[in-house]
């Protein structure tokens, strides 16, 4: 089986609830599936050292395999994709953990979840999203189910296991690496321009408008669902799964 690294990050706002919860925990586990890392990107928080302490602590007790600081790559990472900080606007905030995270990574497929972003009960849908990837090239990206209706609305073809899509969300993405540690980056489509205009410039908006000039696409996985809701380390938000639907 390649390598898999799962992949998360923080910021001021929510390091505490997934260091100081079992947020974290549960994010990994639900995946039901061997990682060969897992990955913390730190950015954007005010007592570094702290957070630094609560991080290195899940790497002792096996939880994480390592941490990063966004602001001690940001600098190296742009400069390997070849994008310049002033193009992302007031995406910059938005993108430059989930390129820091693409670049740092060495497994084989990236797994990333944004840390307001959770599976809704444990499957491994890792393992068959991974062996799709494996046999369509043409395919960019898989991610669970998050919306009972879009993703039918927006396939435009469907197997048992899976619908095949337009579109990406940096909410959960898993990718082949090398694909994506690549100077892939600086694309414009016009049908990218749906995305928000405050993100500016940011990095799913980016990666939407090369998957579209190069005609690839995504796969949603059918029975496996995330849930993405705002959460503020002052009031973390509940951890046990709720049982998976009956089918």
């Amino acid at each position: 089986m390649p390598s898999v690294t799962f992949e998360t990050k923080c910021w001021e706002q929510d390091w505490e609830a997934l260091l100081k919860t079992d947020r974290l925990e549960q994010m990994i586990a639900r995946n039901q599936f061997a990682f060969a890392d897992r990955v913390l990107i730190v950015n954007n928080v005010d007592h570094r050292d702290e957070v630094a302490r609560h991080a290195q602590a899940a790497v002792d007790r096996g939880l994480l395999t390592t941490f990063h600081f966004a602001a001690d790559y940001a600098d190296e990472a742009l400069r390997f994709f070849d994008i310049e900080r002033e193009s992302f606007g007031s995406g910059y905030v938005y993108s430059i953990a989930e390129l820091i995270g693409i670049y740092l990574c060495r497994g084989d497929y990236l797994l990333h979840f944004s840390s307001d972003s959770i599976l809704r009960w444990p499957v491994d849908w890792i393992t068959p999203s991974v062996h799709a990837l494996t046999q369509l090239p043409n395919v960019a990206v898989v991610n669970p189910m998050w919306h009972p209706d879009w993703p039918a609305k927006e396939s435009c073809r469907e197997s048992p296991g899976f619908y095949l899509g337009n579109g990406f969300s940096d909410q959960c993405y898993l990718v082949r690496t090398a694909e994506f540690r690549a100077p892939i980056y600086n694309h414009r489509h016009p049908n990218s321009e749906r995305f928000p205009k405050y993100g500016g410039q940011l990095f799913e908006k980016r990666v939407d408008a090369w998957m579209l000039n190069t005609e690839r696409y995504r796969l949603t996985f059918k029975h496996a669902w995330y849930d993405h809701a705002n959460i503020r380390s002052s009031n973390p938000p509940a951890n046990s799964a709720p049982p998976p639907p009956n089918a």
